[in-house]
Order: C-alpha cells, then structure tokens, then sequence
C-alpha cells in the first residue's frame, strides 16, 4: 500500500463539496500557525505526557461497565451542544453542529447508504466523556497505539512526549514495543478518547451497524494510520482491507467544517429515522 507523505497527509482525502461551504483543502489540520494554536498545543502536550499503557487500562477498566448514564442518541448529541473540541484547529463552534455536518456531507455523496450517514452523526458523541469529568485531553484529539514508539506523522510528536513515562520503559519504547508484528489493530491498546469509548459503547449496546461502521468510529481519529501511513506492522489484513472505508469517512469527518451551521431541528426527523432502525431507545453509556 502506497505511504502518503507530506505535511499532513489527511490533505490528499477531501470530498466534493460546494466552494462556499468549506475552506481551502490547504488551511485544514494546521498545526503550525492560527488563533487556535495555543489552546491545540497544550492540549495534545497533555495528552502526550499522560496517555500511557497504565493510564489507558484504567480507563477502559473505569468505564467498562457503562453505568455512568442511560440517554437515547439524540440527546448525547444535544450533549455536544455544551462543547466545543480544544484539540481542533479548524473550529471553535460547538461539536453537535459537527456531528449533522459530517453526516450530511456524507448522505448527499452517498445517498443509497443510511447505514454511513448515521455512522456521521455517531462518530464524535464518545466525546460526551468530557462533560462526564474526563479532560479534553483524554477525549479528544488524533489517536495513537500506547505501548509503542510514537511513529513520524503523530501530531507534535518531536515536542510533545518528553515527559511520557512508557517511552522510557524498555518494553514500551521500541517500533513493536509490547506487539507482536501485524497483530491486528483489534489487539492494540489506543490512546484513551472518544474513539474507543464510543465503540465500545455501541458494541455494549448491540448496535446493529456494519463491520465498517465500527471502524470508522474506533478509528477515525487515528490519523497516522489512516493517512500518514504508519504504524502499518500492526495491521492485519482486515486492517488494510477497512482502511478505505475509514479514508472514505474522514472526508466528509474534515472537509465538511465550515461556520455555515445547518438547520439541526429539520435534519432531526431523519437521523430519529436511521436511529430507530439501527440503535433505537436508551443506551447505557
């Protein structure tokens, strides 16, 4: 498989999109310069000195048992309206907006597959555990392996992990670090965040999604893997086999931002629609 380089791989993916409603492709995930910049550092530096192996056990441990609140799809996306994300250089608007955004983009390229334009307003709610108590910094933000070397492409990798305990831990340090090569992404402890949660969350509930489905929600936020090309010595064949369906969604999961908000109370009835068939009533969350 092909490796994208450059500054930000994520760049090559964008969908077609009307001019006005989306910025030019270049001023998307800059990590260099903007208003926002300040706020994006400190909260990946976080995230970077204290997403460890430990730390991430924890977590999956903490929440496991998905007793922390009983609440319907929609309302986890009214929950979105109380945030907005300190890890996205691209918008400084509340994340709900994001969640209907995406899934339109997603519905006007791909109108015969209800199933993807759910998987768009489902995709970020894992983020509800920021106003559950949890830190941005342990919500948000692009994902990686624990356990492992940071790989080129992770976001402010040569300035952000000095003060991580596992990377001066022999077991954790290496390329493989505690893996075994192309192991599966399934066998492979993340970065604690909303990715994971919200998959995990979904597979406790019994959605009834596709396969694909729950990749794009476990790993869209894992973008060096999906477009920077690394970490390939951990996949497995499904691995590289789902990978386009997780490049397809992170389109229309970027290229959609624009301060252009929609018309959340038209779109309603229709997402009400896709969640009755494919994750209807309460949640344990």
């Amino acid at each position: 498989m092909k490796v994208i380089v450059g500054p930000d791989p994520s760049l090559v993916y964008r969908p077609d999109v009307d001019p006005e409603m989306a910025k030019d492709k270049g001023s998307f995930r800059n990590y260099t310069s903007g208003p926002l910049l300040d706020r994006v550092f400190t909260t990946y530096k976080l995230m970077h000195t204290h997403q460890t192996v430990d730390f991430v056990r924890r977590k999956r441990t903490q929440y496991g048992s998905f007793s922390r609140k009983k609440m319907t799809i929609l309302e986890a996306v009214d929950m979105l309206d109380q945030l907005v994300d300190e890890s996205d250089p691209d918008v400084d608007f509340p994340n709900s907006f994001h969640a209907f955004q995406t899934a339109e983009g997603i519905r006007k390229a791909h109108p015969d597959k209800d199933w993807f334009h759910l998987v768009g307003l489902l995709h970020d709610l894992g983020k509800v555990l920021a106003l559950l108590g949890e830190p941005q910094w342990a919500v948000v933000g692009d994902t990686f392996p624990v356990g492992c070397r940071p790989q080129a492409s992770v976001v402010f990798r040569d300035s952000t992990f000095q003060d991580n305990p596992d990377l001066q831990d022999p077991r954790y340090s290496t390329e493989l670090g505690m893996y075994q090569p192309h192991c599966g992404l399934e066998n492979v402890l993340m970065s604690w965040g909303h990715d994971e949660y919200m998959y995990q969350v979904m597979k406790f509930n019994e959605v009834s999604l596709p396969p694909e489905a729950f990749y794009m929600i476990r790993f869209h936020s894992f973008y060096p893997w999906h477009t920077g090309g690394d970490y390939r010595q951990l996949c497995s064949q499904q691995d590289l086999a789902m990978l386009p369906w997780v490049q397809e969604f992170n389109k229309f999961d970027l290229y959609t931002k624009c301060p252009n908000l929609p018309d959340v109370d038209k779109l309603r009835p229709y997402y009400q629609g896709l969640i009755d068939k494919y994750c209807p009533g309460v949640l344990s969350w």
